[in-house]
């Protein structure tokens, strides 16, 4: 391709755009609304996720160990269970700290009648897990190790968030699956109407002898302006919209949002731009050169 040609094609493609305004806007318009739908299910799910992986970080495994264990052994058995893929972080509580907090919670007052720690043998580590559907796999692992007296397990919460985590992935799954459908029909039928009325225009061009590179190129410059444009926008709407929500529900529902955290703005971001962008010049790309193909052969 020659460098004129290219220069050609682009200030073709900005021409029509301008010359067919109704159809540009159109277009425009159909992808940012869908775009827009889209980003804001894309929004809701991301967060939603967050939240019940945040939930799942409060779920912890407590184990205990046998009388006689030496400090140094627990203190290996603490550095193995670290390391081990299931866990996130340990806590390590002493007799002291479990019966100070015993006392604290428990006993008040009262407590000032024992002489000596009733806990002495509840030592023990507090291990959070980094996926909670792997609990299992970690008890099994720890009741293995003979120094382990017991093992503490929230079973029923882990299997509650396990559950809730798959159900909002394949809620969050389909509604994206069927509007990212809806989306590409609705703009591949808009790109298509607009280029298909102009087919007389790719007719004469085609009679007086230009090449099919040289008649497509302009329309495919166009819908890719299109779909630019149309993924461009919807991103700027969502990205103030977000912040001002997530501001206005951390306000007026402080006390639910005390509990969980909304995703930084730029962390929703990362994720629409590409999806955004891949769509919307995707779809300008493929459905302008799908359809100025079907006019070429006269």
């Amino acid at each position: 391709m020659r460098i004129s040609t290219f220069f050609y094609s682009i200030r073709q493609g900005f021409r029509n755009i301008f010359r067919n305004k109704s159809f540009s806007l159109a277009s425009i318009a159909t992808m940012t609304a869908c775009l827009f739908m889209l980003g804001v299910v894309v929004c809701i799910t991301l967060n939603a996720q967050e939240a019940v992986k945040t939930a799942e970080q409060g779920v912890s495994v407590t184990v205990y160990f046998n009388e006689g264990t030496s400090d140094e052994r627990i203190a290996a058995i603490g550095d193995d269970i670290g390391r081990r893929v299931e866990v996130s972080h340990t806590d390590f509580i002493s007799a002291d700290q479990a019966w100070d907090s015993f006392k604290t919670e428990y006993l008040g007052e009262f407590s000032d009648g024992f002489t000596e720690n009733p806990l002495a043998n509840s030592m023990h580590y507090e291990i959070y897990l980094s996926d909670v559907s792997m609990q299992s796999s970690l008890v099994t692992y720890l009741q293995s190790i003979p120094e382990v007296r017991k093992v503490n397990q929230s079973k029923v919460v882990a299997d509650f968030f396990s559950g809730f985590d798959s159900l909002v992935g394949y809620i969050s799954l389909g509604m994206i699956v069927i509007l990212l459908l809806v989306t590409i029909f609705l703009i591949s039928n808009t790109v298509t109407v607009g280029i298909s009325v102009r087919k007389e225009e790719i007719n004469i061009m085609k009679y007086i002898g230009a090449t099919d590179f040289f008649v497509r190129a302009p329309y495919v410059v166009e819908g890719i302006i299109i779909g630019a444009v149309g993924a461009g926008l919807p991103l700027i709407a969502l990205y103030y919209l977000y912040i001002n929500v997530t501001e206005f529900l951390t306000a007026k529902f402080s006390v639910i949002f005390n509990f969980m955290e909304f995703l930084p703005v730029d962390v929703i971001m990362k994720q629409l731009i590409p999806i955004s962008f891949a769509i919307g010049i995707g779809i300008g790309f493929l459905g302008s050169f799908v359809t100025v193909r079907k006019h070429l052969k006269v």
